[in-house]
Formats: C-alpha cells, sequence, structure tokens
C-alpha cells in the first residue's frame, strides 16, 4: 500500500501561481507513473500531468501545456505541480495518484483514472478574477 497526502492548495487570483506538492508514504518502486488529476464541480476527473517513474519523461494535458509543470524527488519520495497563468477553469480538486501511464494508438497521453491504484485525498485550488 502507497498512501498518498497532498498539500498546498488554496485561492489565487487569475494570472497566478500554485505549487502543489504530493508525499509518498514509503518507497513508490515498483510503480511505472504518478499523475496529477483534478475534478471540478459537475465535471468528470481528468488528467492534468503524468511522469514516468523510471525515466521522469513528463506527459500534460492540452489545457495546461506550457502553464502546468510536474516534477518528482526520488529523495523525499515527493512529487510536484507547479500551476503557472491560473485560469477559472482550473479551479478544481487536484488529486495526486500512482498507477500506470497509458498512451493512445496515436501516441498521446491517455489518462484514465481507473489505470491508478492509489489516490491521495484531494487539495481544493480557487482561481478568482
Amino acid at each position: 500500500q502507497v498512501q498518498l497526502v497532498e498539500s498546498g492548495g488554496g485561492s489565487v487570483q487569475a494570472g497566478g501561481s500554485l505549487t502543489l506538492s504530493c508525499a509518498a508514504s514509503r518507497y513508490s518502486g515498483g510503480i511505472a507513473c504518478m499523475g496529477w488529476f483534478r475534478q471540478a464541480p459537475g465535471k468528470e476527473r481528468e488528467g492534468v500531468a503524468a511522469i514516468e517513474t523510471d525515466s521522469d519523461r513528463t506527459y500534460y494535458a492540452d489545457s495546461v501545456q506550457g502553464r502546468f509543470t510536474i516534477s518528482r524527488d526520488k529523495v523525499k519520495n515527493t512529487m510536484n505541480l507547479h500551476l503557472n497563468v491560473l485560469n477559472n477553469e482550473d479551479t478544481a480538486v487536484y488529486y495526486c495518484a500512482a498507477g500506470l501511464c497509458r498512451w493512445s494508438l496515436g501516441g498521446r497521453w491517455d489518462p484514465r483514472p481507473d489505470d491508478y491504484n492509489y489516490w491521495g485525498q484531494g487539495t481544493q485550488v480557487t482561481v478568482s478574477s
């Protein structure tokens, strides 16, 4: 079992920045992919970013590409998500997750919540105009 705990959410004005952190309770070896998902009220949970644990290769949703950055600290067993140039559409509960990365036949990242076995409790990010 791996327990994941997020921190760093909060309220920010549009155009601002936040950094979310995810701490794993134990060494996450054997887990191929770690990622961030988000869920806004009335919407499905969507993948935001992911990082492969063996290669540190990163993947992003089109909506956050160029604005968000995912990173890992293998020594501290943590994962961060830096959110920049935030807008109202980024308001959601953000979840840290661990599991498998998936790609479509065309090679695009295809994040599916069912591929992730472990989840954090979520942290709220609210962006105001």
